[in-house]
């Protein structure tokens, strides 16, 4: 019989055999780690570029900042668009497939059981079992218990499952995005129809001037002031101010058949909707620190740290396939020729049977595998800054945009005053028959191009001060699950 110290020196070899090669294995990992590094939010400086912008606690769009433009028609589309516009769906399958995942990767964390009660019969020919069992039928009933557990010995499988939670965080933070954006490309369209409208507005008075203008001139005429060349020449406007009319129309239609398409119906639906009356700006503000407030409340920058927090878990995951798994299974059952006895005793079996199993050469797969993790980490934190960096620039452009545009519109308006009141003049001394026809052409032409300018200009005002609202978040709250990848450091340690 064995001593105990006779049995101890084996198990201690085999420790220590164990322990050296999953020493051997932990080097063989050296030498990879990611190079990404977070920028911090505080050293994007941007304190001059939006200095002289009034700043407010409530300078972050509201989620429903859209009302702010009163307009029920407007809120009405946002609202049946977000009930079951088709474009969110896409959203929505991706959250529920990163959902579906990240509980299959929870589930490979969990011991396995399974039981496969069966029947097995079978007669073998007398000429290759012989006379004793060949000729014969034989049947047996079975019922077997089959457990497995994969230990997770370095936390792999742990990260794994982290890695999807995260990821479904991103995809949560995707299809709350796509609400958002979706609102945004309503209001930019709706405000795109409110210009045609007002273009229309403008070739509609251009239209009534040419009317009054050929008026006057027929009279002049017969009163053998003016020529057939002026009635002619004030006939031909005629013509032009109602192909701006119909220019006009077309952008109503295309407007309308843009909304209609991002409700999710077909354009009869653009049909109903009425083209509104003029719009003003949303007011320019903004929070007080815009950087680092900026992490929580773009969409695209929760979504993109999150995404960083996914890559550094599989980073894990990769780094524990160097080291030593071990897996539990055990087998047990009955197993009898018939039900009657399968319950005694002598019908049990049973299996046990650990396994321990350490890579040690693989041909370079596992490096290849980790140097992959690395990168793709790297480009996960690059896509962060990038969009960080892309943030702050969205914010400056619309600032920018909006102060610019808000002078540009104050100097249009009064340009607009000065050409109708020289046209006002112009037609005044034409009628007193002191005035020349090309006076009236050329301050009606002039007026025109104010009309034109001036609603071009407040088209461009509108929009801007909607892409600000966009710009900082589009009314994104972070909720309890996405908040926490935000508030983290804004680098990750790799061990």
């Amino acid at each position: 019989m064995s001593s105990p110290t006779s049995l101890v020196s084996p198990a201690r070899g085999l420790l220590a055999a164990a322990l050296v090669l999953t020493l051997a294995a932990c080097a063989s990992s050296r030498g990879l780690q990611p190079q990404g590094r977070l920028l911090d939010a505080d050293s994007l400086h941007s304190s001059r570029s939006l200095a002289g912008t009034p700043l407010s606690a409530a300078g972050f769009p509201a989620a429903d900042w859209w009302r702010a433009f009163a307009d029920p028609q407007l809120d009405a589309l946002i609202d049946e668009a977000l009930r079951g516009s088709p474009s969110l769906e896409a959203a929505d399958a991706r959250l529920r497939q990163a959902q579906a995942h990240a509980a299959s990767s929870n589930a490979e964390r969990k011991p396995n059981l399974s039981l496969s009660p069966g029947y097995t019969g079978m007669r073998l020919p007398e000429s290759m079992a012989g006379d004793e069992i060949g000729g014969h039928y034989m049947g047996s009933v079975q019922a077997v218990a089959n457990f497995s557990y994969g230990v997770d010995l370095w936390g792999g499988k742990r990260a794994a499952w982290e890695a999807a939670v995260d990821s479904g965080h991103a995809a949560a933070v995707d299809a709350q995005a796509a609400r958002l954006d979706l609102a945004a490309a309503i209001v930019q369209g709706y405000v795109q129809l409110a210009h045609a409208g007002q273009l229309q507005r403008v070739a509609n008075d251009e239209l009534a001037r040419a009317e009054k203008t050929l008026q006057l001139t027929r009279q002049r005429r017969a009163a053998g002031i003016d020529s057939e060349l002026q009635v002619q020449q004030a006939q031909a406007r005629l013509p032009a101010a109602q192909q701006q009319q119909v220019a006009a129309q077309q952008q109503i239609d295309v407007s309308r058949n843009a909304l209609a398409a991002l409700l999710g119906k077909g354009p009869d639906r653009g049909l109903d909707i009425e083209v509104p009356n003029e719009l003003n700006p949303l007011a320019l503000q903004l929070p007080g620190v815009v950087p680092s407030e900026l992490l929580g409340r773009r969409p695209d920058i929760v979504a993109a740290r999150w995404r960083v927090e996914a890559a550094d878990k599989q980073v894990k995951v990769a780094k524990t396939r160097f080291y030593p798994n071990l897996n539990l299974t055990a087998l047990g059952g009955v197993v009898s020729k018939d039900l009657g006895s399968l319950l005694e005793s002598g019908s049990t079996f049973g299996l046990l049977a650990p396994a321990l199993s350490l890579p040690i050469f693989d041909g370079g797969r596992l490096r290849a595998g980790l140097a992959s993790s690395d990168a793709d980490y790297d480009l996960a934190v690059a896509n962060y800054n990038h969009t960080l960096v892309e943030a702050l620039r969205d914010v400056a452009d619309q600032v920018n945009a909006s102060r610019s545009l808000a002078e540009q519109v104050q100097a249009q308006q009064q340009l607009r005053g000065i050409a109708q009141a020289a046209y006002a003049l112009a037609q005044q001394r034409y009628r007193a028959g002191i005035g020349n026809y090309l006076d009236v052409l050329s301050t009606q032409d002039r007026l025109l191009q104010a009309d034109q300018g001036l609603s071009n200009l407040q088209s461009q005002q509108l929009l801007s001060s909607v892409r600000l609202s966009t710009a900082l978040g589009g009314g994104f709250q972070p909720s309890a699950d996405t908040a926490p990848a935000v508030a983290a450091g804004n680098d990750t340690t790799h061990s």
